[in-house]
């Protein structure tokens, strides 16, 4: 398998987790957030004119994420007009030098809207591997809490909606690219790390390496591994939501995305029965309920894009 993977899902899902371990495999070099396909691709027209190229690489390679990837941009323009003029074509140019820089046979990308450019990248690389990874929506927006301090009026709509984007793009992908794209929940990988990496490894077409639950390629976990060397993949975040949102925020996420939860197998929390009717009703109140649609009307259901 020759093919590129890459990693996508919503913000605060297990991504980055999903980059170091495929990153520690000794084949995979996996970038994160150089994000070409959302930025640039079909941005500057028809890439056979010179000066449409131009445009694009100098955009490019004013993104911090993309320049750190590229050694050699001169290479990169003989060789594009070598070959087929395409965004896809110009973006493997570059990863191919990110996975050069470390050794790697094959590349990979961790860009959190690609579910939304299925389409032009399996048409692009027939070989592709696409791995969505999926949270417990109440989890995640604790985890969304967590990072930015505290909630800000109203999030629940705009985490709920964003949640539900990305189990839609989850479920219409699959269906439409069985052989391509692949839904892992955070949950599963956490919990059975092993069993999961190598249904991954088998998805993805390499041979499991028991070096990737060590994340030897993330120095940033050599504190959670203890003295043995062991994993520090942890279940600490599972099931957080508990006690950490409001009844109110906890009511609204499972009204409002209830279905779709059970779907992937996230099972409804038990409310208190004192007070679960005064939750919901705040939880349904008009402007939480707008904020979800005015929300869900700006990141929509889907995203159409040209073809590659």
């Amino acid at each position: 398998m020759t093919g590129p993977v890459f990693i996508g899902g919503a913000s605060r899902s297990g991504k980055t987790l999903m980059r170091w371990l495929l990153s520690s495999h000794s084949r995979l070099a996996v970038s994160r957030r150089a994000d070409m396909w959302p930025r640039f691709y079909a941005r500057y027209g028809d890439l056979a004119r010179p000066e449409n190229l131009e445009l694009c690489l100098q955009a490019m390679c004013a993104r911090p994420q993309v320049m750190t990837q590229i050694t050699d941009l001169e290479g990169i323009r003989s060789a594009f007009v070598r070959g087929a003029p395409t965004y896809g074509r110009l973006f493997a140019l570059v990863q191919e030098q990110f996975a050069a820089q470390r050794s790697k046979a094959r590349w990979g990308d961790q860009s959190g809207p690609i579910e939304l450019f299925a389409a032009p990248v399996v048409a692009a690389y027939p070989e592709v591997k696409i791995l969505h990874l999926i949270r417990d929506p109440r989890d995640r927006h604790e985890a969304v809490a967590a990072r930015d301090g505290s909630l800000r009026p109203r999030a629940v709509g705009q985490s709920t909606a964003s949640w539900l984007r990305s189990a839609r793009l989850a479920q219409r992908n699959t269906r439409r690219w069985p052989d391509s794209y692949r839904v892992v929940r955070y949950e599963t990988l956490v919990s059975r790390p092993e069993e999961t990496m190598q249904e991954v490894c088998a998805f993805v077409g390499e041979d499991f390496e028991p070096a990737m639950l060590r994340l030897e390629a993330a120095r940033r976990y050599d504190h959670d591994r203890g003295a043995d060397g062991g994993s520090p993949i942890s279940t600490d975040y599972v099931g957080r939501f508990r006690g950490r949102i409001s009844l109110a925020d906890l009511c609204f996420i499972q009204s409002v995305a209830g279905r779709r939860m059970s779907d992937f197998g996230f099972a409804l929390a038990p409310l208190p029965r004192r007070v679960a009717g005064c939750a919901r009703r705040a939880a349904h109140c008009p402007v939480n309920l707008a904020w979800l649609g005015a929300e869900l009307l700006r990141v929509g259901p889907q995203r159409s894009v040209p073809a590659p």
